[in-house]
């Protein structure tokens, strides 16, 4: 295999060939030149219009999954609600119609496995009935019916997140189970949740090949991480024969999550990162799927990296928040708001807020705890 095809391939390694969407295409002739030193452009299309992303643009992730050596047909960048988007073949992703300033795009809900398996529904999102609709129609049996839904789970109980998991349940025809964690006496009302079943911490959910091909086929083994900071109930995700992480909304792509006290807390928040950033390197995750935005990663070090940037990003936020504080000690936290977040539009400030007073909390327990000897 010549250098270039082993670099166009480097970012495919992980992902289980059988579950591509497309079949590896072969080095055409300039292809043999020496590998890049940096990961190849990948094209996607936006508005019908074949564009080109580079590594640190916010698609290229999802490019590098869907079209691993650059030579596939290429993949529709644009958001829409109507049909679901085929990431890999054991892997979907059906965007809620509920797009704003808090959810951008909007809830991506993720339907992982296969007909021989059935489906786990990650994150069904808000009661839209339409939006449910589609999910059903997009868990397919074997003969091409709907419906075929082994388990909803729920990364968390905000309400774009999880008021959709009752009425998808009673589309089924066998009643799949909710799962989760119960929300925390410290969840706002619109937020409370209960399961079916509530999920361990490191639990394996699999779904498993039924039938005739049950033998041959794959299974899909989801391992439950418990993720706590932007809500005390989130949980991420991690497909394990895939290395794919779905990251709720811990991790989102194009933005920061809020961490919202009581029920959000930012040394939990930064603790999961930590959390997460072990459990990648152990699964070998060469991407993330947020609730909102297009896939992240695209390779070993790009999926660490953006979690490590995003912990950066939050201690970077926090030690100007705390120069702030000190240069005003008398201010107030509406003072203290647009000089920590003078880099942020003022319309966001009222969201900015919440996740300053998070910061604040931290900092006064840092504060308050003895010296190490």
């Amino acid at each position: 295999m010549v250098a270039r095809e082993q670099a166009l391939l480097q970012n495919a390694r992980m992902v289980r060939p059988n579950q591509r969407l497309h079949p590896h295409a072969g080095p055409t002739a300039s292809d043999s030149a020496a590998a890049p030193q940096s990961p190849a452009p990948r094209t996607g299309t936006v508005a019908g219009i074949a564009t080109h992303f580079l590594h640190h643009d916010m698609a290229w992730g999802e490019l590098a999954l869907v079209c691993p050596t650059g030579h596939e047909p290429h993949h529709a960048l644009d958001w829409q609600t109507e049909r679901p988007v085929h990431l890999l073949r054991n892997v979907q992703r059906l965007t809620a119609p509920n797009p704003g300033f808090m959810t951008g795009p909007g809830t991506n809900s993720y339907l992982v496995g296969d007909a021989g398996t059935g489906f786990m529904v990650i994150d069904p999102g808000p009661a839209d009935g339409e939006h449910l609709a589609r999910l059903w129609r997009a868990a397919l049996h074997p003969d091409g019916s709907g419906g075929n839904i082994a388990m909803i789970v729920c990364t968390h109980s905000h309400a774009d997140h999880s008021p959709g998991a009752k009425p998808l349940q009673a589309l089924c025809a066998h009643s799949p189970p909710i799962l989760g964690l119960p929300s925390a006496p410290t969840a706002r009302a619109a937020s409370v949740f209960t399961p079916d079943r509530s999920l361990s911490n490191q639990e394996l959910l699999t779904l498993v090949p039924r039938g005739l091909d049950a033998i041959s086929a794959s299974k899909h083994t989801i391992k439950v991480i418990h993720t706590p900071g932007h809500a005390a109930n989130h949980l991420c995700l991690l497909l394990q024969e895939d290395g794919l992480l779905f990251s709720g909304d811990h991790i989102l792509n194009g933005s920061t999550t809020v961490i919202d006290p009581p029920d959000g807390n930012m040394a939990d928040y930064l603790d999961s990162l930590d959390t997460l950033l072990a459990a990648c390197a152990v699964h070998d995750v060469e991407f993330i799927l947020p609730a909102h935005g297009h896939v992240l990663g695209g390779s070993l070090a790009a999926a660490s990296g953006a979690i490590s940037h995003l912990k950066a990003h939050r201690l970077k936020r926090e030690a100007k928040i705390a120069a702030v504080v000190a240069a005003h000690p008398q201010g107030t936290v509406d003072d203290w708001l647009p000089l920590a977040y003078d880099d942020v539009e003022p319309r966001i400030w009222p969201v900015a807020k919440r996740s300053l007073l998070a910061h604040l909390e931290r900092l006064q327990i840092l504060n308050t705890k003895p010296a190490t000897p």
